[in-house]
């Protein structure tokens, strides 16, 4: 009975170990929670993320996300640590007010996997759109990025009709 026990422990370690460290599709939250930018508001948002060009304004250097998408993935404890299969990504993203720089909101997301960088990069869009357009508030987005994406894919994808393909500026 004790030696089943053990071995029963030792599997589940085992498992947990081995889901680590496969890349998942939505962050840690214990590493990556997501982080608001604080000097974007509801109120502000035709002077800042809704103009032309504004993201690029505050999208850190690369060689600045380049550095910590490498800490991160060791971090995370992914089996591939291949950083070019990994897009270094604001979870809460720049368009509705994530923060730039803090690495709180920044984490190595797949490149190869269901649930891509290329499906979050079209929520992105279609939710910018959305928060410009004062048809889904700038905190409802910000919490849909935060809680879980794909969920949010989910429940926003009849926006995607509506606003096509895009990158939000």
């Amino acid at each position: 009975m004790q030696r089943c026990c053990h071995l029963i422990a030792a599997l589940a370690m085992a498992l947990l170990v081995a889901a680590r460290s496969i890349a998942a599709d939505l962050p840690d939250p214990a590493l990556t929670p997501g982080v608001i930018n604080p000097d974007i508001t509801q109120d502000n948002i035709d002077r800042t993320v809704c103009v032309k060009g504004w993201t690029k304004k505050v999208r850190p250097p690369a060689y600045y996300t380049n550095k910590l998408k490498k800490q991160q993935i060791r971090r995370y404890g992914y089996r591939d640590a291949n950083p070019k299969d990994y897009e270094e990504d604001h979870l809460i993203p720049l368009s509705v007010g994530g923060h730039p720089t803090d690495p709180r909101n920044l984490w190595p997301e797949p490149r190869n996997s269901e649930w891509n960088a290329a499906r979050k990069d079209q929520l992105e869009f279609a939710l910018y759109k959305a928060v410009c357009r004062r048809e889904v508030s700038l905190e409802e987005a910000r919490h849909a990025f935060a809680s879980n994406w794909i969920e949010a894919y989910n429940k926003y994808r009849h926006l995607f009709g509506r606003y096509g393909r895009g990158f939000a500026d």
